[in-house]
């Protein structure tokens, strides 16, 4: 399954109209939904919300990567740009791994292996940088795998509502 990341994100004369598109892709909104239900057994959204609910008025920061060895962010709705301080095409664009600081990425590295061997991990708890520099704690976040209907891989997800500056 595509989700014109690669075509977006490569586009230098992106129109608003793709972008917005992206952040509410209907088959994004399916693969990070449906794996969730599948593989946590909870709803990730509300019944009767859709992408657009889950990216602008979501309460808690949903973050998404990719495959890549080096995993690159493909989706934060706004709630994860406003507590990492990062626009979308800004978070688009960065490596996964530079959301936690280098003292904290080998814990990342082993909370990932988890997620892969498992499936997902609740009531994760885990230190992160914002853009700023400024550092905050994340408690009770969830990250699974994304995983679509026929058992494809496209990378892992992360949600959290509870945050706070250390």
């Amino acid at each position: 399954m595509t989700h014109g990341v690669g075509t977006v994100r490569g586009s230098a004369a992106r129109s608003e109209a793709q972008d917005v598109q992206l952040r509410a892709d209907p088959a994004l909104f399916a693969l990070l939904t449906e794996s969730h239900a599948r593989l946590v057994g909870t709803p990730l959204v509300p019944a009767g919300c859709g992408p657009v609910w889950l990216y602008r008025d979501a309460p808690f920061a949903l973050v998404a990567h990719d495959t890549e060895p080096d995993p690159r962010f493909i989706y934060a709705n706004l709630a994860a740009q406003r507590c990492f301080e990062y626009s979308w095409d800004e978070f688009v664009r960065l490596r996964s791994r530079l959301s936690a600081e280098p003292t904290e990425r080998a814990e990342r590295a082993r909370l990932l292996e988890a997620v892969s061997r498992d499936g997902f991990v609740h009531g994760y708890r885990g230190l992160r940088v914002a853009k700023s520099g400024r550092r905050f704690l994340i408690e009770g976040g969830t990250v699974w795998q994304l995983v679509d209907e026929s058992g494809a891989f496209h990378g892992q997800a992360a949600s959290f509502s509870s945050w706070r500056d250390v």
